[in-house]
C-alpha cells in the first residue's frame, strides 16, 4: 500500500514532463529556424512512437509568405511530412526535398492546407518516443 501511494503521483507526472521536454526542445532546436518569419500563436507539439501518424489542419492567408518547420528528435529517424488540401492533393513532400524540416512558400488564395507527419518504423525491441513539433511562421509580402 506504501507502494502505491508512490506510484500514481508518479503517473500523473509523466505526461507533464514530457510535455515540458517538448516545450524546451521546440524552444532551443524547432524556433530558430523561424528566423525572419513571425510565428503564429499556436503550440502543435505531441510525443509520438515510431508508426505513428498525425495530422493538422491549418489555414494559411493570402499575400503572406510562410515557412513550416517540423522538428523531431533525432531517435525518431528521418519524420516525414508533407503539405496537402483539402483534397488530399499533394503540394509538398519532403521525401525529395534537400531542407527535410522546413519549406516556405507564398500564398495566392487564402485556404486550409493539411500537415500530416510520419514516424517511420523502427526494427527493434525497443521503441523509443521523442517530440514532434510543427510550428507556422508568416510575414507580409
Amino acid at each position: 500500500m506504501k507502494l502505491v501511494k508512490y506510484i500514481i503521483p508518479v503517473l500523473f507526472l509523466l505526461p507533464v514532463l514530457a510535455n515540458a521536454q517538448c516545450r524546451a526542445f521546440t524552444k532551443n532546436k524547432c524556433l530558430p529556424l523561424l528566423e525572419g518569419y513571425v510565428q503564429n500563436d499556436n503550440y502543435n507539439s505531441a510525443v509520438l512512437v515510431p508508426g505513428d501518424e498525425a495530422e493538422l489542419l491549418l489555414t494559411f492567408y493570402s499575400g503572406k509568405d510562410y515557412r513550416i518547420v517540423v522538428g523531431s528528435h533525432p531517435v525518431l529517424g528521418d519524420v516525414e511530412f508533407e503539405l496537402v488540401d483539402t483534397n488530399d492533393e499533394m503540394i509538398y513532400s519532403n521525401k525529395t526535398a534537400d531542407n527535410k524540416s522546413v519549406f516556405d512558400f507564398k500564398m495566392s488564395n487564402t485556404q486550409q492546407l493539411i500537415v500530416r507527419v510520419r514516424v517511420p518504423k523502427q526494427d527493434g525491441a525497443i521503441s523509443h518516443e521523442g517530440c514532434v513539433t510543427v510550428l507556422v511562421g508568416s510575414k507580409e509580402k
